[in-house]
């Protein structure tokens, strides 16, 4: 790929220019001031639809959207994606990898710009199906990612399947695509069943999937191939994850979205450098696939016995060694930080917290709070890198580490 090198600069410029315009000229603000109103209006809309479906509850409904609703949440995808490069469809792993990044992203931008109030439980019945949505229903909103998940990586499945066959059949192509449309209807009518998301927020979430996956799907083989190649990927992806974490527009009031974001960035940025590394020797197409006589369902048990305890170790081990590398580097460099979990010294400390317990930082500390002022904040949560370096070791681990080990061990 000649002339990447120019191309890469030219996107992290790009990056880096919207942050500063958006920042300068504060357009998250501006953008929810014109929004945020109509959005309001339109889930109160549709409240009386909201409460005319849940008249039909009933225990099975509850149980059986509840469930539907577990198998296309975050934590699913989480604990999936593992045994799908395990099982040596390594680049349908790496693609849904990188399209649930992307989504999740996109979705949880839109949302905490927009970050209109949710109809109020009661009159609205509201059922959480995870210890998450649990904790932050108030925060769901326009548009239901649960539904712009289920419409691009069922989508991108079934192009995937269709295209695996040499000749494809008519009737393959229409039970498929009946298939992933019957999905995405139990998803999305679920989704008001359960009093998660209004009407504004599926229809929000229908459309943006579309697109989404439309975009992808003119996208992905180039995304594919620069990945698997040798044009300074590693580098690249490192600068991008690292500027997306501050292409993020703030809410209006704290949420939970910008920790998924981080959290699969992070994974991207993990699958993308052990990929890259490991691609002629794990992640080729003409791996071992389960099934198959080089893989049969005996020795892929073996793999998930061996690779679920490593990569939870390599995670927790990522974790340690973060929350003790990262506040020492940022008080050295003079980084005013802050930490709502993970570290309470950080929490009551404030003179460490702001990077002022000693000369050094007093002295450095100017050019990071001119940063600080810049972005609008009076500290960085260094939480964010700690989810950031975690996620990435374990979502290297899955691709780099454990194979290593499943081929020491004949796996």
């Amino acid at each position: 790929m000649e002339g990447s090198g120019t191309w890469q600069g030219l996107i992290l410029v790009s990056i880096v220019t919207w942050i500063c315009l958006s920042s300068y000229l504060k357009l998250t603000q501006k953008v929810r001031s014109l929004v945020q109103p109509w959005v309001a209006r339109q889930v109160v809309g549709g409240v009386p639809l909201i409460l005319q479906i849940q008249k039909h509850q009933s225990g099975v409904l509850d149980a059986f959207f509840s469930g539907l609703s577990c198998v296309v949440s975050v934590p699913f995808y989480t604990a999936f994606l593992p045994l799908l490069f395990w099982s040596g469809h390594g680049r349908l792993a790496r693609q849904m990898t990188l399209l649930i990044a992307f989504c999740d992203y996109l979705g949880n931008c839109i949302k905490d710009i927009v970050s209109a109030p949710r109809p109020s439980c009661p009159p609205v019945r509201r059922i959480t199906a995870t210890k998450d949505e649990e904790d932050n229903a108030m925060e769901y909103g326009l548009p239901s990612s649960h539904t712009l998940n289920t419409v691009c990586l069922s989508g991108y499945l079934l192009h995937y399947v269709l295209s695996s066959f040499e000749q494809e059949e008519s009737c393959i192509q229409y039970y498929g695509f009946a298939l992933a449309c019957l999905l995405v209807s139990l998803i999305a009518f679920g989704r008001i069943y359960l009093g998660m998301h209004s009407v504004v927020d599926i229809i929000a979430g229908l459309a943006i999937g579309v697109l989404t996956l439309g975009l992808w799907l003119t996208v992905n083989e180039k995304i594919d191939d620069f990945i698997t190649s040798k044009q300074n990927v590693s580098s690249f992806w490192t600068a991008l994850s690292f500027l997306l974490l501050f292409a993020y527009p703030t809410p209006e009031n704290p949420t939970p979205s910008y920790e998924y974001h981080t959290a699969f960035t992070g994974v991207a940025l993990g699958i993308v450098t052990g990929v890259q590394q490991t691609y002629s020797q794990f992640h080729h197409e003409g791996a071992p696939r389960i099934f198959s006589p080089e893989l049969p369902v005996t020795a892929y048990l073996g793999r998930v016995v061996m690779g679920i305890p490593t990569i939870l170790l390599v995670k927790f081990c990522s974790k340690s060694l973060a929350k003790w590398i990262l506040p020492t580097v940022s008080n050295t460099l003079g980084i005013p930080i802050r930490s709502t979990t993970y570290i309470p010294k950080l929490k009551l400390d404030k003179g460490y917290a702001n990077g002022k317990n000693t000369d050094e930082t007093k002295n450095s500390v100017g050019y990071s709070q001119k940063l600080c002022d810049f972005l609008n904040q009076d500290s960085f949560d260094i939480d964010t890198g700690i989810r950031f370096v975690q996620y990435a070791g374990l979502a290297w681990s899955v691709v780099d580490l454990v194979p290593s080990m499943f081929s020491y061990f004949n796996l």
